[in-house]
């Protein structure tokens, strides 16, 4: 794949990742309300730092994955059932069509940045989530071309986690308002999404074998 092309299948797998409602996006959303758009903004920017060092982490474990084959394929067949069970789980998520209120740590509005590092922290899906992704769509280019390339993507990664939170600061008066209806449609397009990035992983194994 070319440069470029990663780029944006990085950006957007990030983007796409952050959407459905969950703790970080809806701590955003609930400082939005309780503390106004800027201190929303800090959280988000928080957050994507975070994101920023998880992806360098998981970039930097592709390296190791691609030059070990035996790694590798494990990798894939780990990426199978961690879509699959996702697949399983947003499918799941969008026929309850419930709202899950989720508990939001409580701050002060200077300390929204340093919220925003928090609930970024303790979620930690981000790292598997790349490495698999790096695997679905072998991404040998971003191990073996150097460090502006990783910086590159690392880069994208917290570029399209943000421009997600940011759409939950800037749209979130309309969410609340109708937030069983964008539950069920982010969780439906997610569930698609991860059966989607099944196929190809499966497709990369038969690539792989031949």
């Amino acid at each position: 794949m070319e440069i470029t092309k990663l780029f944006f299948i990085t950006y957007f797998a990030a983007f796409l990742g952050v959407l459905p409602p969950g703790l970080v996006n809806m701590s955003v959303a609930k400082t939005c309300v309780h503390r106004g758009m800027r201190n929303g903004v800090l959280v988000a920017i928080g957050a994507s730092i975070v994101v920023l060092i998880q992806a360098f982490v998981a970039i930097l474990l592709a390296r190791y994955i691609f030059s070990h084959p035996v790694v590798r394929n494990t990798l894939l067949r780990t990426g199978i059932v961690i879509f699959g069970i996702l697949a399983v789980y947003f499918f799941v998520a969008a026929k309850k069509n419930r709202v899950k209120k989720v508990k939001i740590p409580k701050h002060s509005g200077r300390r929204s940045f340093a919220k925003g590092l928090f609930v970024a922290v303790i979620n930690v899906l981000p790292i598997p989530y790349f490495c698999a992704l790096s695997a679905a769509f072998n991404i040998t280019s971003v191990s073996n071309n150097g460090w502006l390339e990783i910086g590159l993507f690392t880069l994208a990664a917290a570029s399209g986690t943000f421009t997600a939170l940011y759409l939950y600061v800037v749209g979130f008066n309309r969410i609340q308002h109708e937030p069983r209806n964008f539950a069920k449609y982010s969780n439906y397009f997610m569930a698609a999404l991860m059966i989607v990035l099944v196929i190809l992983t499966l497709i990369r194994m038969l690539y792989a074998k031949t």
